[in-house]
């Protein structure tokens, strides 16, 4: 009970909060966070994280795909193969994740 008197507490304060600074200052924050996100250093940024990611997963579906291997039960790894083919006939577009490579 505490919790939720706490959580209708934060949202009242934060629709009082929220009516008073009004829809200019929203959009002046709505205008600063397009200019972040268009920033180029945070674009590069943000691309090589995510190629990093996609590396990443990949080599752990490998070593995961490894370790496991034969453990696997047969309806897992039909799964696995069927989404695998799927993820092979889709013109090199995305990786095994199902993620694109762009």
């Amino acid at each position: 009970m505490r919790y939720r008197l706490t959580f209708l507490a934060g949202l009242a304060l934060g629709y009082v909060l929220g009516t008073k600074a009004g829809r200019e200052r929203y959009e002046q924050l709505m205008k600063s966070a397009r200019r972040v996100a268009q920033n180029p250093a945070v674009r590069n940024t943000a691309e090589s994280a995510a190629q990093q990611g996609r590396q990443f997963a990949g080599k752990a579906y490998h070593v995961v795909s490894e370790k496991v291997g034969d453990r696997m039960p047969d309806s897992v790894a039909g799964r696995v193969r069927s989404l695998r083919d799927r993820a092979g006939h889709n013109g090199g577009g995305e990786d095994d994740w199902g993620t694109s490579n762009t």
